[in-house]
């Protein structure tokens, strides 16, 4: 009898040990971390859910769970996908160059938006006054526009005229040097920033310009087109110079983008900047090799 209630007691202890040994083993594996049935789990019983298995997760409610998938961090909580809003199509940003452009400037000129003549290039300060607009209107600030702040400046301005999108000068012209009243010259005052192209005295187009820097002074004097290039890059400062009329050494009348875009804020390495690249490209047609140059002050 001793021996049979040794047999059964050892019996008993390795039992005890097999299912303390498998309620560590599944407490380990639940991704909750919430106890286990000592009892051994049978076969046919599916494990515990963790959270890379959503379809198994019963509803709160006992029902059986749904074959869907639970929704991930990126849908919302009802289980409809997130869908974010289309962004607004760009119409015209900074860095465009283009007829509307002009038409934009021109109207947000009129609403005391735009504070130069338009030039057609979309840069910083086109963008700083679309900001602004967009600021009364109660447009989000993004300092492009879109079709939203297009119909806001259409209904709240109105089309421009001729003189308004091209007109003669932003900056007032100053009498002539007595140099430019006869022949064909560009006529370069440094004191009011314009040029002014003369024929025989008539000023027949005129154009805001920006010279060099201290650094790197415009030369004054006069001076003659010596040679003429529609399309140009600086060997030197590896910049565009688009419709180039050099006149000494390597300065030149030409366009400049910078210019357009952040006005006087900048300087030229030495050549006479323009910022209203149709005017200068109409002028850019008229200007003979040879003819003068004076700048002045």
């Amino acid at each position: 009898m001793k021996r049979s209630s040794s047999v059964i007691r050892r019996a008993v202890l390795a039992a005890a040990s097999v299912a303390l040994a498998t309620a560590c083993t599944a407490q380990a594996a639940g991704s909750g971390g919430g106890s286990a049935s000592p009892t051994k789990t049978p076969a046919t019983t599916a494990p515990a859910p963790t959270s890379t298995s959503p379809t198994t997760t019963p509803s709160d409610d006992g029902k059986a769970p749904s074959p869907t998938t639970t929704p991930s961090s990126e849908a919302s909580t009802t289980g409809a996908p997130t869908t974010e809003a289309p962004s607004p199509e760009v119409m015209m940003r900074d860095g465009d160059e283009s007829e509307q452009v002009r038409e934009l400037q021109a109207r947000l000129r009129q609403l005391d938006h735009f504070d130069r003549a338009p030039t057609g290039f979309y840069g910083t300060m086109t963008a700083g006054s679309v900001k602004a607009f967009q600021k009364t209107q109660g447009l989000p600030e993004r300092g492009w526009v879109d079709a939203a702040t297009w119909r806001k400046l259409l209904s709240a301005s109105r089309k421009p005229t001729a003189d308004e999108l091209k007109p003669s000068t932003t900056n007032q012209l100053d009498t002539p040097d007595a140099r430019c009243m006869t022949g064909r010259v560009l006529c370069i005052s440094k004191e009011s920033r314009t040029l002014a192209w003369m024929i025989d005295g008539k000023v027949v187009s005129a154009m805001d310009v920006r010279f060099g820097s201290e650094n790197t002074p415009t030369r004054e004097g006069t001076f003659s087109v010596g040679w003429k290039a529609r399309e140009w890059t600086s060997t030197i400062y590896h910049t565009p110079m688009p419709y180039a009329m050099f006149f000494s050494g390597g300065q030149a009348v030409h366009y400049s983008s910078d210019f357009a875009a952040r006005g006087y804020n900048g300087a030229s390495h030495g050549c006479v900047n323009v910022r209203d690249r149709a005017k200068l490209a109409a002028l850019f047609d008229q200007v003979k090799v040879g003819d003068k140059v004076v700048v002045h002050w």
